[in-house]
């Protein structure tokens, strides 16, 4: 079958037909991989006598690894939940293979076990039910074998969760998950990248140091006497919370390794590469009680704040895929009606692909056109988030059509299946636009009582609310007296062209097109009762001007909320970025055009925001 053939400086595995795959673990000295776009870096180890494992050990389990016979090795646990493709991506670029878990059989199979737990808990635990899983994998939890749980797969390890009314969990781990408590610039759920507070000493975490790791999560374990033998890191947000556990050679994460850029990939590689090596450290008991030597706080570790690019995603006259940029939504040169070209400013996977590169936080594609009437026949959109997830390891967001419709052939979808279909292709959110008007429209006349079977209440039940964006598309309109004006008004510092001291926005669907009589603080305030996690805010009023964010409106919409907004629209300059950042409660912001015309860099973005003292992700 395969054969391994080594060198003192690489390692090279030969498959049939000639086709070879090099990783260079001494050197860095790599070959073109059919997997991978670029050389690996080298793995970073710390100093540490923990981290005396050699790079030709490591390439050594990683061959076992990948060339294990079907009946053993390692084992991926999807019961269909969200984007798993990304961990599989991520094992693929490492030069991983995972078996597929395909019967409860497979759990007692495996060497070693990669379970990322995606979504609702609720949904988590019937699915498991449901496929007999969730005994076997208890079993092979108590027996102690190699495991490595991603978000809920932490979660489910304790005795239960508050999350969807309340639920029991495997029962491995003393305490129980509950919720993030929000505050005044503390929006849960918690979204972005943070930091670890090691307790003890693992080979799972060398190299991870100071560098950030990404978080999406609204529920969290507390630290307790009873659970210290797991803990081995906690995070700060609001308090301490459980990130990772080890006991022996079971270990989770909070956070998602495989959209933790290169940090997550080398913690992959350490689970995958030499499991047995990690676990040979056991802590000592001394270990176990250790505290952080330092408060995360004191140690400035806190939620970075995020920068988002997004890509204006749509077919130009000639047919082909382009990303573009509108001025107040105009994409075509010259503007509608001059017979102008759709802007074109480059092909939607490479451009991701750079600037993730380049340090992007998240990555966000809007499909401003394709098949809004038949959203599941936009196959090459789902083939973008299917290629960009090969080699982007940072979040992905997908907005477009993310609603429900029937097809030519009169065959119903629902908004549910649509979403499920773009996580299956890469997706990790999905950002929905004027259905979310829409539903917050059809919320206010039920007295505010949700129905249960809108597109944010569906998707949000099944993948959990991190997963839900809601995109709004406000345009400012002036009051004169915000007492005779129905919808909430603010005293604005740029007067009307009547002088007017008071403003409002209201929200427009149809990429800005079609005006809705209500305003974007309501539907904000709405969409966060129906379950979204996390809000879009552009401004039609500052798309494409480069004269920064509205400041107004953004203060406007994140005090209004306790979830997470991403402030969009006007960028023009890193300053922008940090003025928004600091001035108002945005988690993130969010350019297009600046970055796409190469007028600004992400670093530079990074650069001053981090000098002007915004937490930021630099590495």
């Amino acid at each position: 079958k395969d054969r391994l053939i080594t060198c003192p400086s690489v390692h090279q595995e030969r498959a049939r037909g000639g086709r070879s795959r090099v990783d260079c673990m001494l050197s860095g000295r790599c070959g073109q991989l059919p997997l991978l776009q670029q050389p690996l870096p080298p793995p970073r180890y710390a100093s540490s006598v923990a981290s005396t494992r050699t790079a030709c050990g490591r390439a050594r389990n990683r061959a076992q690894c990948v060339t294990r016979a079907a009946g053993g090795g390692a084992y991926l646990l999807d019961y269909g939940a969200g984007n798993v493709r990304s961990v599989r991506n991520a094992c693929k670029r490492l030069g991983y293979h995972l078996h597929e878990v395909k019967s409860p059989e497979d759990l007692m199979r495996a060497d070693k076990l990669v379970f990322p737990g995606v979504g609702a808990c609720g949904q988590c635990m019937e699915a498991l039910k449901d496929q007999g899983y969730l005994e076997p994998l208890r079993e092979y939890l108590l027996a102690g074998k190699p495991y490595l749980g991603i978000c809920l797969g932490l979660q489910l390890l304790f005795e239960g969760s508050d999350e969807n009314g309340g639920l029991e969990g495997l029962g491995i781990i003393p305490g129980r998950v509950s919720k993030f408590e929000a505050a005044h610039g503390r929006p849960v759920p918690q979204i972005g990248w943070n930091t670890l507070d090691t307790r003890r000493p693992s080979q799972l975490l060398d190299g991870v140091g100071d560098r950030r790791v990404y978080f999406v999560n609204s529920f969290r374990a507390a630290a307790t006497p009873e659970n210290k033998e797991w803990t081995l890191a906690t995070t700060h947000y609001g308090g301490d919370f459980i990130s990772v556990v080890q006991k022996g050679e079971v270990y989770a994460t909070q956070f998602h390794p495989e959209k933790s850029g290169q940090v997550g990939l080398d913690i992959l590689d350490n689970f995958l590469g030499g499991v047995s090596q990690i676990a040979s450290h056991g802590a000592s008991q001394d270990a176990v009680d250790a505290t952080p030597q330092s408060s995360p706080a004191a140690r400035g570790e806190r939620l970075a704040k995020r920068v988002v690019v997004a890509l204006d995603v749509r077919s130009n006259d000639a047919g082909d895929l382009v990303v573009t940029k509108g001025d107040q939504y105009d994409v075509r040169e010259g503007g509608t009606g001059s017979g102008g070209d759709v802007r074109n400013l480059g092909k939607p996977v490479s451009l991701a692909e750079r600037y993730f590169k380049e340090g992007a936080d998240e990555i966000s594609f809007l499909n401003i056109t394709g098949f809004r009437d038949f959203p599941l026949s936009d196959l090459p959109m789902l083939e973008v988030m299917k290629r960009a997830s090969e080699n982007i390891f940072v979040p992905l967001t997908v907005g477009g059509g993310i609603r429900s419709f029937t097809d030519e052939n009169g065959v119903a979808y629902t908004a549910l299946q649509v979403a499920s279909e773009y996580f299956r292709s890469g997706a990790d959110k999905v950002a929905i636009g004027g259905d979310a008007v829409d539903a917050v429209e059809e919320l206010q006349a039920a007295g505010g009582t949700p129905s249960g079977t809108t597109s944010i209440e569906t998707i949000s039940w099944h993948y959990g609310a991190q997963a839900v964006v809601v995109s709004i598309d406000p345009k400012r309109v002036y009051a004169a007296d915000p007492d005779a004006c129905p919808h909430p008004c603010v005293r604005t510092a740029t007067r009307g062209p009547n002088g007017e001291e008071w403003c409002w926005w209201q929200c427009t669907v149809q990429g800005g097109r079609v005006p809705r009589e209500i305003d974007a603080v309501t539907v904000a305030k709405g969409v966060e009762v129906l379950g979204a996690g996390e809000i879009m805010l552009n401004c039609i009023d500052r798309d494409g001007t480069n004269s920064g964010f509205d400041l107004e409106l953004i203060n406007a919409v994140a005090d209004a909320v306790s979830i997470p907004v991403i402030a969009s629209s006007g960028a023009g300059c890193p300053q922008h970025f940090s003025e928004v950042l600091l001035g108002t409660n945005a988690s993130a912001a969010l350019a297009a055009g600046m970055f796409h015309r190469e007028e600004v860099a992400i670093s530079e973005v990074k650069a001053h925001m981090h000098d002007s003292g915004v937490p930021t992700r630099l590495r």
